[in-house]
């Protein structure tokens, strides 16, 4: 994955870096978003400065409640357990979101991370990145997933379960709630007997 790649000429013009994933190699966790944040773009960290609407912190926030990212960590580095975090796109143009060129050019990094960490979960988050991951990781068709009705709903899938979750700094605070007492259940249950099976 390198750090200078220049595949997407004009997100070469745009970004500060490129963003890799980064967390728990270990992970049962795979927390996706659709692109860097501006902070992230900064820092190289995913998900950096990505506060949320709920009044709750964002993203950060909802790991530190389940007890997945230390509270005392630093704000650009994370202390993340069993959580990693990536994107579909690993550069940010600060006026759009990315093309579907763009989404395309990276999925094979983003396909090889999953490989690599191989998690029992899948999280997207956001309705692009449901999108995406739904069309390749279940058998139910795209058109068929969407936000509210999947937030926190668990979806099965080929070789992973998905936990879709509603952009952070779209959620209403009862949205986070759900998410989380979702999440909570999850990882209290054998999730880790998910792995493989087929059917949504």
């Amino acid at each position: 994955m390198d750090d200078d790649c220049r595949n997407c000429p004009a997100l070469c013009e745009t970004r500060e870096r490129v963003v890799h994933g980064y967390g728990d190699v270990a992970a049962d966790f795979l927390f996706v978003g659709e692109r860097p944040t501006t902070r992230a773009d900064e820092v190289g960290v995913p998900f950096a400065g990505a506060g949320g609407s709920a009044g709750d912190g964002g993203l950060r926030r909802m790991l530190e409640r389940l007890g997945l990212c230390a509270v005392d960590s630093p704000a650009d580095a994370p202390a993340l357990e069993n959580v990693y975090v990536t994107h579909l796109t690993r550069c940010r143009d600060p006026d759009r979101r990315p093309t579907d060129a763009e989404i395309d050019t990276c999925e094979p990094y983003l396909s090889a991370e999953i490989r690599m960490i191989n998690p029992e979960i899948l999280i997207p988050v956001g309705e692009r990145t449901l999108s995406e991951l739904g069309r390749e990781y279940t058998t139910t068709p795209a058109a068929d997933l969407g936000f509210p009705d999947d937030h926190a709903r668990r979806i099965r899938g080929r070789g992973f379960e998905l936990v879709p979750m509603i952009d952070p700094r779209e959620q209403t605070a009862e949205q986070t709630q759900d998410w989380l007492e979702a999440f909570v259940e999850l990882m209290a249950s054998d999730y880790r007997q998910t792995k493989g099976r087929q059917e949504r």
